[in-house]
């Protein structure tokens, strides 16, 4: 029978990918504040990932993608996609929907390493070694630092942290689960799979909690199509290779990167301030992912 997966790909391109994927995932965070003015959150993330779907649907068809033999590991891919993309992205928009700063909803989704690290011992077995530990402990007080200066009492929203918390356990389990039940699965069909999945959760959710009301603009336009294409598709690919072909527990310490890196992107495109506490804070936890990641 002929092998229908693509080709891997080159040592250069691993080697590149970790770098890639964090600049790809930080994004999401400016295309959110791009579209959000002109959509609810729910509504948002419908069309997101039905966009999403069908591009997938079609890719699949078109290379002839294997599609997954059993309805076990339909339910699996299906799982794994609406825990991380319902549970992570619905949890994070309806928490700044409702009232949280994005550097708290950041910050409570940030602790994600931890939670990994924690549980990737018992479920696979991987070691954590005192120096991975120390590069957590400073990943997680790097972001803490490049935080610290924006958060306050007056930013709590109890309601906005629940629906982080449930943010932050959504990407956590959809991390684990997909290494567990889901390292075999073609990407483009199991992409497939896992968006039309985590769309019809979302879209019960616009239904049945919004308006669903829409004000097309050139903005929210662009921010659709960058959600689609480069992080729905070009992003979540990467993580699913990632997630593959590494540990879980050094896959999910790069998302302690996103938080500075996307710091640094408001910065240069919409003139947010970086003080010398939040450069220290990118900086101490640039030195905490390298001390997880590297062999």
């Amino acid at each position: 029978m002929a092998d229908n997966s693509p080709p891997g790909p080159s040592p250069w391109m691993l080697a590149a990918m970790p770098s890639v994927f964090v600049f790809l995932w930080s994004t999401g965070f400016l295309g959110a504040k791009f579209g959000l003015p002109y959509v609810e959150p729910f509504t948002f993330l419908s069309i997101r990932f039905v966009l999403v779907s069908l591009i997938l649907i079609a890719a699949s068809f078109l290379f002839s993608a294997p599609w997954p033999k059993s309805r076990q590991a339909f339910a699996h891919i299906a799982v794994a996609g609406i825990l991380v993309q319902a549970g992570y992205l619905g949890g994070v928009f309806s928490a700044i929907g409702v009232g949280l700063s994005a550097g708290f909803a950041a910050l409570i989704v940030g602790l994600q390493p931890i939670l990994t690290a924690l549980f990737a011992g018992p479920l696979f077995g991987e070691t954590i070694n005192r120096r991975q530990w120390i590069g957590i402990t400073l990943g997680l007080m790097g972001l803490l630092m490049v935080l610290g200066p924006g958060l306050g009492l007056s930013a709590i929203s109890y309601s906005g942290m629940g629906f982080a918390t449930i943010g932050l356990f959504g990407i956590t389990a959809g991390t684990l689960y997909q290494k567990r039940f889901c390292a075999d699965m073609d990407l483009r069909s199991g992409s497939a799979i896992q968006f039309m999945s985590a769309g019809v959760v979302i879209g019960l959710l616009a239904v049945t909690t919004e308006t669903m009301a829409v004000q097309w603009t050139g903005e929210l336009v662009f921010a659709i199509a960058w959600l689609v294409i480069v992080l729905s598709i070009g992003a979540i690919t990467l993580l699913s290779i990632l997630l593959r072909r590494g540990a879980a527990s050094k896959v999910a310490s790069l998302f302690y990167l996103v938080t500075p890196v996307t710091a640094l992107m408001a910065f240069f495109m919409f003139g947010e301030t970086l003080g010398p506490i939040e450069l220290a804070g990118i900086a101490v936890t640039s030195i905490g992912v390298f001390l997880v990641v590297r062999n």
